[in-house]
């Protein structure tokens, strides 16, 4: 079974820019659905970006034009670029994976998670 490790959270200022990774331990990674998903104390979990095996790419409406989610199938690694970071970006990060997604927002249809990298964006 894979397991996901996600890293490069941290404490921003508003406009300020991020960049977070997700290691996937495992094997064939490419055949992995990828994505990220964020968490804020007493709300459901937010489906942030994903991107298919085939390249697709979903996005938050949110976060279009903001964030980049990319996945680099040489490294075992998922990326999310996030530029123009505003205080309701303020959550705990989570990169998921799984073989075959319905709805990519739905948390629930995602098997494999890390365990998490918190993002803070100051006003």
């Amino acid at each position: 079974l894979p397991r996901l490790e996600e890293s490069g959270g941290g404490s921003v200022q508003a406009g300020g820019s991020l960049r977070l990774s997700c290691t996937f331990f495992g094997s064939a990674y490419a055949t992995y659905a990828m994505s990220w998903f964020r968490e804020v104390p007493g709300k459901e979990p937010e489906g942030v970006a994903a991107i298919d095996t085939d390249g697709t790419l979903s996005y938050l409406d949110s976060v279009k034009g903001r964030f980049t989610i990319i996945r680099d199938n040489e490294k075992n690694a998922l990326y999310l670029e996030m530029n123009n970071l505003k205080p309701e970006d303020t959550a705990m990060y989570y990169c998921a994976a799984d073989v075959q997604v319905g709805r990519w927002a739905d948390a629930a249809n995602w098997n494999y998670w890390g365990q998490g990298t918190q993002v803070t964006v100051s006003s």
